[in-house]
């Protein structure tokens, strides 16, 4: 049998190698943090970043530059000091956005992402000492430079991106993560938030699909096994939504098709971040291609089952250890593609519903979520 069911535990699964060891002397008014661009990827640098925070001086503040877009996102994180948000995560910084990384006057920056650009636009704002991958030629801008080995298509990885971040903050000095999952507390009242919203949180039964993937569809699991999971849900008394971009709404109405609409909404594009956070908070469990709500929704503690095929389970599985990873170990994944260049794609294609039903209902069952 080629399928495979995957745990994770990224505390020990899949390590990073160990960096050379820096020491922070710059300290100044605190350290600043680019945050990668994805959500999935933010999420991923989490427990690093939670680490990085333990060692900045009393006086001194965590700040972290991030795309606007996920600004909220890090309003929910009670031990982030300082946000910095970016206009366009891929254009040149303008006047303000550097101005305000000089009215904070870090001592130290930290690049979790390889941009040159970036690393050039920290020492116009007047970071002195950076630290970052050797990436795109970057390394004379930066006091202390990591080095990671590539990833091949059509191998795993075997290197999760989580432990590269962890990686380069115990190079810093961070001390090791025990697992704990960083506090995140979301910023929104609940009574603040739309009705219907309410009333989905509430539910007892609640499954939150994740059916979209912003990379290509080549990451995306079939609708009608989503399909055929939501109606299996909603036999046993559930209630099933999608949730994502509202350029895949279409998705969601094609995967409730023939179901009752009392117990299937489609929530693609009618959330902002908090009040998806809401709801993946309050679900009982979630289904999801690699995608960032797959990451969100294990950062909030949820159970799931991820489906992967083109992507690497290795490098990017969710980092909380209640969830079940299927993947096909086909000869040609993972292929990184965004469209499948033969399909159907068969590494999706031998992911069964049933396969999925039954990993999801083991980890509600494990979290005690029946």
């Amino acid at each position: 049998m080629n399928e495979m069911i995957c745990h994770l535990d990224i505390r020990k699964d899949f390590p990073a190698p160990v960096q050379p060891r820096y020491t922070i002397r710059q300290w100044q008014n605190g350290l600043a943090v680019r945050m990668p661009n994805w959500l999935g990827d933010a999420v991923m640098a989490l427990p690093a970043l939670r680490q990085l925070k333990r060692i900045v001086p009393e006086g001194c503040a965590l700040g972290v530059i991030t795309p606007a877009s996920l600004e909220m996102f890090y309003q929910s994180l009670p031990w982030v000091d300082l946000i910095l948000p970016l206009t366009s995560a891929h254009r040149n910084w303008n006047y303000m956005e550097i101005q305000n990384l000089r009215r904070f006057s870090p001592g130290a920056g930290v690049l979790f992402n390889n941009s040159f650009r970036d690393a050039w636009m920290m020492r116009r704002g007047r970071v002195r000492d950076l630290y970052g991958t050797d990436a795109r030629f970057r390394s004379f801008l930066l006091k202390g430079t990591f080095h990671f080995p590539k990833r091949h298509d059509r191998e795993l990885h075997r290197i999760h991106h989580a432990n590269r971040y962890l990686a380069m903050a115990s190079a810093l000095g961070a001390p090791d993560w025990d697992g704990t999952l960083p506090e995140i507390e979301i910023v929104r009242p609940r009574i603040q938030l739309p009705e219907k919203i309410r009333a989905l949180c509430d539910h007892p039964r609640l499954l939150v699909l994740a059916a979209g993937g912003a990379y290509g569809a080549a990451k995306r699991w079939n609708n009608d096994g989503f399909r055929q999971v939501a109606k299996n849900w909603i036999d046993q008394d559930g209630i099933v939504i999608t949730v994502g971009s509202p350029s895949e709404a279409p998705i969601g109405e094609e995967i409730f098709q023939g179901l009752p609409r009392e117990y299937a909404c489609n929530m693609m594009g009618k959330t902002d971040l908090a009040e998806l956070m809401h709801l993946l908070q309050r679900a009982r469990g979630v289904v999801a291609n690699d995608s960032g709500v797959m990451h969100l929704a294990a950062a909030l503690g949820r159970p799931g089952v991820a489906v992967f095929g083109s992507t690497d389970y290795t490098a990017t599985g969710p980092i909380h250890p209640g969830w079940e990873m299927l993947y096909a170990n086909v000869s040609c994944a993972p292929c990184f593609c965004r469209v499948c260049p033969k399909p159907p794609a068969e590494c999706m294609g031998k992911i069964t519903a049933d396969m999925v039903t039954e990993s999801l209902l083991r980890v509600t069952a494990a979290s005690g979520m029946r």
